[in-house]
């Protein structure tokens, strides 16, 4: 599971697992609320689809700090195109170029590009700066999106 902030395009990688359940996903929520401490109350807007794993306790998780669930329509990608933008490059970049043996090796590459992503990779749709420019600013107040693919979706061929 990944989720990006809209405004600076930074991506946080949440678990990985081949089966996601509504319990797991609920654990991610968790995780992305202790890493981001305090900035996690910035969040206005988490924008995600309609999967049976994104229930009522994911919700929960970002409305006890105020955020504002917006679902996207059913079969409307372009609703969320920043989140389907970088799971299609973390295919063309990624994982059309690696063979992956396992969930612990697929972590271990997702992690380091992950750091590639938000530290050394230039952004068109934010002026081409990094998502990292400046780490020590909370990220502007504004959607996050999870795009819930399993690690079998993610390698599969596009």
């Amino acid at each position: 599971m990944v989720f990006i902030e809209h405004g600076t395009r930074r991506m946080h990688l949440g678990g990985i697992t081949a089966n996601p359940t509504s319990e797991w996903t609920v654990q991610q929520a968790r995780n992305l609320a202790l890493t981001l401490g305090e900035r996690f109350g910035d969040i206005k807007f988490l924008i995600r689809d309609r999967g049976s794993n994104f229930t009522a306790s994911f919700d929960a998780v970002f409305q006890a700090s105020g955020t504002r669930i917006l679902r996207t329509a059913v079969r409307a990608p372009r609703m969320n195109a920043i989140c389907e933008r970088l799971v299609g490059t973390l295919r063309r970049e990624l994982l059309d170029r690696v063979l992956i043996i396992s969930e612990r090796h697929l972590q271990a590459v997702l992690t380091e590009y992950q750091a590639h992503d938000n530290t050394a990779r230039p952004h068109q749709g934010i002026a081409q700066r990094l998502p990292d420019d400046k780490p020590d600013v909370p990220p502007a107040s504004g959607p996050i999106s999870t795009p819930c693919r399993s690690a079998e979706d993610l390698s599969s061929t596009a």
